[in-house]
């Protein structure tokens, strides 16, 4: 008969058994720790997610768990701009570009166990499209949706819009959400309310918990349609400040640091950790305030000579930093003709003494260290051409109010990087008149209708070369000036790889379907 452990334990000839008994548990308790650890991935967010609704946020401190938990019909192929499908298998669009006929995935079920099919996918494209939510825009040249059968969906355009797989293939674009939980939850609001902290999607994993300002984890999907991901659980512990995430992912806490890591301390990282880059159109910019100094043509081409990004960039980012091109970000769009800085600083410093004293402040537009860097560096090199600057860190939201006021800043430090990989969308952004972060409304109404024919072209010589005209048009005329385009840069520990970075996410956007030890 075995011996029970109180037996073993009482029983001097058996203690040899204890102990290897002993040794046995504590192997396989240890064997499962170390199993939990290995299948978890602990990535923290410097800030709280604002909300899980695809439709009503722009979300990018939590982009990465939206988009493990939903799915649009196409998405960018990891690492490169390339579109394909998703939810989506094929589409076809007419010869007049009005119309595409999506081919959806057959089998795929949503987080519920409810099946996803073409009822559900104009379901959720209609709550976007005609809900009063906040990115009902991108899909404001839509004229109609519908399910020509369960597995084929039709979109039909107002005009034609050749960046319209684009906008579909955003990390910000239409994503599919199941129809049951729309339903039972909507309270006269679509449901935003209970979709603020909850998801019942199609993607790779599941949502855990979701503790504002404390943690959020996901969990792999048992049920997913596709790959299944390498980690059965993503923890996001909030933590805020840049130092204490260093010191957890130096004392193993945490596995990666998705951005902001400084720059300076790249080159000298511990031994257990590693750097994971890729090309990013993550690029800063200097928007131009009206009526300022910069006005004065003589005045901004010594500006121009003395923050030419070439003098800079090396010590503000190393290697992962390249001098934009245009007012595109580089791994969009490459200019015929690169915008050239000047560079005679004798002549410089003679404009400035010819005008007088010549002062500008500089705002920022966050707290991003990387803004703070680049400001201090733009203020030494103005003060050697005789330009007395400074800087402040803008308080939240006041750079929407800028239009008009003439308290804002001379220049404001911005990141301007587009929503979509067609330049289109970052004309449209940031350029024309009326776009959203035209900050300063400026208006350069011959750009404008350039841009507006070149929105039209599928013929890409001839859009592209378009498209670089207006872009040198609002650049001559004081909108505002190209700087640098940042690598991403991910800093974590050895061994992990696949993290699925895409030029046209924000910068630390790690794909959890991918990334694997």
């Amino acid at each position: 008969m075995p011996l029970t452990v109180v037996e073993i334990v009482r029983s001097p000839r058996h203690c040899s058994r204890w102990l290897a008994l002993t040794t046995i548990t504590v192997f396989l308790l240890l064997a499962a720790t170390i199993a939990q650890a290995t299948e978890t991935l602990r990535i923290p967010f410097s800030s709280d997610i604002s909300t899980l609704d695809p439709d009503n946020g722009f979300e990018v401190a939590g982009l990465s768990v939206l988009d493990s938990l939903y799915e649009g019909l196409v998405e960018y192929e990891p690492g490169s701009t390339r579109i394909v499908g998703l939810l989506a298998t094929s589409w076809v669009v007419s010869k007049d570009g009005l119309t595409y006929t999506f081919r959806l995935r057959e089998g795929v079920k949503f987080h519920d166990g409810t099946l996803m099919d073409a009822s559900a996918v104009v379901t959720s494209l209609d709550r976007r499209r005609l809900g009063k939510l906040l990115q009902n825009y991108t899909l404001a040249n839509v004229r109609a949706i519908n399910a020509l059968d369960a597995s084929t969906v039709v979109i039909s355009l107002s005009k034609p819009q050749p960046s319209f797989l684009d906008t579909l293939a955003s990390p910000w674009g239409p994503k599919v959400i199941s129809p049951t939980p729309l339903n039972e939850h909507d309270k006269g609001d679509g449901a935003t309310d209970w979709l603020t902290d909850h998801a019942v999607g199609t993607g790779p994993f599941t949502l855990g918990e979701f503790k504002r300002g404390e943690r959020y984890s996901i969990d792999r999907n048992a049920n997913y349609w596709g790959h299944k991901p390498y980690f059965s659980k993503v923890e996001f512990p909030v933590v805020p400040d840049i130092g204490q995430q260093i010191l957890k992912l130096r004392a193993g806490e945490i596995d990666a640091i998705p951005t902001n890591y400084p720059f300076a301390q790249l080159a000298s990282l511990p031994d257990n950790l590693e750097i994971t880059t890729a090309p990013s159109m993550t690029q800063f910019d200097a928007f131009e305030k009206p009526g300022s100094e910069l006005d004065n043509l003589a005045v901004r081409k010594a500006v121009l000579t003395a923050v030419n990004p070439a003098l800079w960039a090396d010590d503000a980012f190393g290697h992962y930093a390249h001098v934009s091109q245009s007012l595109y970000p580089n791994a969009m769009f490459v200019p015929a003709r690169p915008l050239i800085f000047p560079t005679d600083m004798e002549a410089a410093k003679d404009a400035i003494a010819k005008r007088g004293p010549v002062a500008l402040r500089i705002g920022l537009y966050s707290a991003n260290p990387s803004y703070g860097r680049i400001a201090d560096l733009l203020i030494a090199q103005l003060a050697t051409i005789g330009v007395q600057a400074t800087s402040y860190v803008m308080p939240p939201g006041s750079a929407y109010a800028m239009k008009g006021d003439p308290s804002a800043p001379d220049l404001l430090l911005i990141i301007a990087s587009p929503d979509a990989a067609h330049p289109d969308n970052q004309a449209k952004a940031f350029l024309t008149t009326g776009a959203p972060l035209n900050l300063y409304g400026r208006k350069v109404p011959e750009a404008d209708a350039i841009v507006d024919e070149a929105s039209t072209l599928t013929e890409l010589c001839r859009r592209d070369e378009l498209y670089e005209k207006a872009a040198r048009m609002y650049f001559d005329n004081g909108t505002a000036i190209p700087l640098v385009d940042v690598d991403d840069v991910v800093v974590h520990v050895k061994g992990l790889k696949n993290l699925g970075l895409r030029p046209v996410f924000p910068r630390g956007t790690i794909d959890f379907a991918t990334v694997e030890r």
